[in-house]
């Protein structure tokens, strides 16, 4: 099946995978974007579990303030210089840091199993998991720190 040109790069700005990826999803689901989000979502994740073990020496500390009652920062962390000045993965250390601020996890561990306060249908981790399949590389989160007033 010939694939639109369009839905193709639609299907890329949706979801940031490759141009070959989303057109295998797409020719796979037969033109049907949801079912080739599905597959693009399922082989995100599959990726990224190939890339787990890989050292995730870089990264940034993203701080964040809540009505200046409640304090955040988390550890998150990936493999180069270069993917921790990109805009996604400051996007997602900001997206945890809210996670956090919300959701108050007990630790990191715990963070990862919490629903996404964004979008309750998938966990954090699966959320990590999508940005390390758009990223290529290893992310993983080193450590949290939520400091409430009063508390």
């Amino acid at each position: 099946m010939a694939v639109d040109v369009n839905l193709v790069k639609q299907l890329r700005e949706e979801t940031g995978a490759g141009i070959a990826d989303c057109k295998n999803a797409l020719e796979e689901s037969a033109g049907d974007m949801a079912k080739a989000k599905e597959i693009l979502k399922q082989k995100g994740l599959d990726k990224a579990g190939a890339k787990s073990d890989r050292e995730a020496g870089e990264g940034i500390v993203e701080a964040y303030s809540h009505n200046g009652k409640i304090g955040v920062l988390v550890e998150l962390r990936c493999e180069t210089d270069f993917v921790a000045k990109t805009e996604d993965f400051k996007t997602l250390a900001h997206e945890l840091a809210l996670q956090i601020a919300s959701m108050n996890p007990e630790d990191a561990e715990g963070l990862l199993k919490q629903d996404y306060v964004r979008d309750p249908s998938i966990k954090v981790e699966d959320l990590i998991k999508m940005s390390i399949s758009k990223l290529g590389e290893n992310i993983r989160v080193a450590s949290i720190s939520r400091i409430a007033l009063g508390k």
